[in-house]
Parts: C-alpha cells; structure tokens; sequence
C-alpha cells in the first residue's frame, strides 16, 4: 500500500487542470485513467471539439470519410500533447488502469502489470459520464447502433439515419450529418420540440432543419427495433397509428448517465442520487471527508467549462480564502452547434412568465444585421430579456450566425451587472455580429 498525497480518477478538464495545478505547488499526485484514448477528458477525445471539427467540415463541404481522418489527426495531437502536459511533472504519476475504492481512503487500480493500491490524503473522482441506452427491445442488440462516440468514428456514411432524440446533442448530429449527405429522421417521445426554448424560436430552429432535409417525428413511442440483412427496422407508434421505418444506421443521442459502476462505490459511504451521479455540498465534497466529485460524474450541467469551473471551486477552498462555491456559479450559458448556432444564458420569456418576472423583451431579426447580409446567412432571431426598473439584462436567446461569441459578452454583462443601455451604446467595430447589440437594445 502506497500512500500518497493526491489521487485524481479520471483525465478530464477539472481533473488534468488540478493536477497541473498541485503539480506546480510542488505536490505528489497519481492521475488514474482507464483508456490511453481518453487522455485529457472527454471533451477532446469523444465529445466538444471531435464533434465541432466534423460540424465545420460538413459546413464547407469536405467529404465524410476525410472529414472524420482530420478528426482523428486533431484528437491524437491533443491527447499526446494533454499525456505530456501531465506525465513530464516531477510529482506527477499517469497510470493506465481501472480504479476503485478498497474503502473510503484507499483505491486500487489493475493495470496491465498488476494491482497497485493507494492511501491517499486526498481522492478527486473526475471519470465522466456515458451515453444512456434506452431499453427499448432490440436497440442494444442491433448492430447498427450507434452511440455520439461510434458516430464520430464510422469510416462510410450513412445513407439513412435514424436519430432517437431531438435534445440539443441529437440535433448537433442530425444536422452534421445530412450536411454531409444522409438522410436524415429524428424520433423524439416528445410532442413539443425543444420544450425548454420560446416558442418563437423552437420553430425558427425546425423550420430551419427540415428545410437541410430532416425529416421529425415527434410525440412517438418506439416499439422496437429489428435488424435484417440491409440494416434495421424502427417500429413505433404515432397518434395511435402504427409506423415502421428503415435506417443503414440508428444513434441514440438519450442522455448520459454516470461513469461510476466499476469505482465500487458500495465499498465507501459516497453518497449516490436516484440517478446515480454522486452527490456532492456546496465545495463539491462528498459524503466522505477529503474525498471530492468534479465533472460530469457529480450531475448538473455537462460541459467542458464547467468541469473547469469545478477546479476553480477546489482551489478556492484548498488554496484560496474558500468563497467560491458551487452556489456561486450563475448565469451559465450554452450554444448548440447546429447551423446557424442557437446559445442562451439566463431566463427566457417561458421561464419569467412562470415565475412571475417583470420584464421588457427585446427582438432583433438576424436578416436586421449588416454582417448577416456580408455572410450571406439572415436566418434566425436574437431576443433579450431586459428588468424594466433596472435596467439589467435577465437573459438572452440568440439564434443566428456567430451566437455562441455573443452569448459569452452578454454572459458577462449579466454577471457584472453591466446595464443593458451600456451595451446599446457601446462602440463596436463594423461589420461584426456583435454590433448588433446597438439594435437589439435599443
């Protein structure tokens, strides 16, 4: 039994940052990480940036099967160059393994030499989350499935594809791929689109999918699903009639559950939700002292910068004056990569209707916009919510080119309490989207 300082299960964005971090403070830490494919989390391997990297090339044209060859070129440099950022420190042990807990302090990893087992004086679990396979009879089995990770790395594209899920990462795939050529369907329980947006622009974004050709189903029960000789047989129900459907390929893009059913968490008293991500307080501790939870595996929002914002929390509390906590994190925005970009940060009209908000809505048409017309793309709408006392902006949907820029400087705005009117009379430079904000809170 090796006892060490810090132990980090998982090479994901809080968990390489923090290593890096008490690294540089001079202090012993092992980084444990299951697959040597995964160095530097799931953002650049599986996810964020491979994802992105295939959405731009369908956007200028590139075929498929070299589009996903750039892909795999990017992530291997990327993963090389996150091994190196962590194994070339002094204090710093990479080990290629499977790790679990011996009991709350100590963990054993098998690796291909053997087991090793560890006490350590700090455990930051940081192993992610996994697609969630919905149990529909017939889906696990088929040998056309496809999970977000599979598709990425399919050598021939689909002819005709199935998508089951209209959340934000089936359509990001949806989109991608009848760019590059496929037919496109997408299966969704249901009966509302995008649920959580204005209305105004949920049928703005589907209007603009299916004039790229993607067929919607929405308000569908998916019987199963059975494969033949040429691909796989999708059978569901649609208001009460019965329907069955073709695809060479399926993807499930349902959700992500989290990565910790061989951490053997029941040899610990790590407290777990109904969901099975772990739970975590205000400083992302867990139920067990000096044991901590960053990342997707402790549920929540799950993005690459707010694995981030979790080291920031720790060092805040290992390191800094302890005032950054998980409540203080607020406002956080998100872009969904379909073309153009839908991102939002804050309330919508839907959600300050339901609680009773006062607000002012502000409305600008992207076709308004000069640098829309130089781009040759006028599609989508801009919309901010404004405190009519205050002044201050209470969130903002932007639909349209360059949105996911945007949104970060409004994201700011808010959370510096930057008036809405500072905004509309800034300077900004010409042609540019973000002048566009002249406009929109005029």
């Amino acid at each position: 039994m090796k006892k060490v300082k810090n132990i980090i299960i998982g090479f994901g964005k809080g968990g390489k940052t923090l290593a890096k971090f008490l690294a540089k403070k001079g202090e012993q830490v092992v980084v444990v990480e299951k697959s040597n494919q995964m160095y530097g989390g799931t953002c650049i391997n599986i996810a964020c940036l491979p994802s992105k990297r295939l959405i731009i090339e369908s956007e200028n044209g590139m075929e498929f099967s070299q589009a996903v060859n750039g892909k795999n070129e990017m992530t291997a440099f990327l993963r090389d160059k996150n091994y190196h950022m962590l194994a070339d420190e002094k204090t710093v042990t990479v080990l290629d393994g499977q790790a679990s807990f011996i009991n709350n302090h100590q963990v054993k990893v098998k690796t291909e030499n053997g087991v090793e087992e560890f006490e350590a004086d700090r455990i930051f679990i940081n192993t992610g989350a996994l697609p969630i396979i919905l149990p529909i009879p017939g889906l696990k089995e088929s040998k056309y499935m496809l999970d977000s990770t599979q598709a990425m790395d399919q050598t021939q594209l689909p002819d005709n594809l199935t998508v089951i899920g209209a959340g934000y990462i089936g359509l990001e795939f949806a989109a991608m791929f009848a760019r590059f050529g496929s037919k496109v369907t997408v299966l969704d329980h249901n009966q509302e689109f995008l649920g959580r947006e204005d209305d105004d622009i949920s049928q703005a974004v589907k209007k603009d999918l299916e004039d790229l050709g993607i067929k919607f189903e929405l308000g569908v029960d998916i019987e199963k699903v059975a494969d033949n000789s040429n691909g796989a047989e999708i059978f569901f129900t649609k208001d009460g009639q019965r329907v069955q459907i073709s695809a060479d390929r399926i993807l499930s893009a349902t959700g992500r559950r989290p990565n910790t059913q061989d951490l053997g968490l029941k040899n610990t008293d790590i407290a777990t939700d109904e969901c099975g991500f772990i739970k975590v307080n205000d400083e992302l501790q867990t139920s067990v002292d000096n044991v901590w939870a960053i990342g997707d595996v402790k549920g929540g929002l799950q993005f690459t910068y707010i694995s981030l914002d979790d080291f920031r929390i720790i060092k805040s509390q290992l390191f800094g004056n302890g005032q950054y906590k998980l409540s203080s994190r607020k406002n956080i925005p998100y872009s969904v990569f379909i073309n153009p970009a839908l991102s939002r940060v804050g309330l919508n009209e839907k959600q300050a209707k339901n609680q009773n908000i006062d607000y002012v809505v502000k409305k600008l048409p992207v076709a308004a916009i000069p640098k829309a017309r130089v781009a040759k793309d006028t599609r989508g709408l801009f919309k901010a919510l404004v405190d009519p006392k205050s002044d201050q902006i209470l969130g903002a949907t932007l639909y349209g080119i360059e949105s996911y820029e945007l949104i970060n400087q409004v994201s700011l705005a808010i959370s510096q309490k930057i008036p809405a009117s500072v905004l509309r009379d800034q300077i900004y430079t010409h042609p540019t989207m973000s002048e566009a904000f002249n406009d929109l809170f005029a």
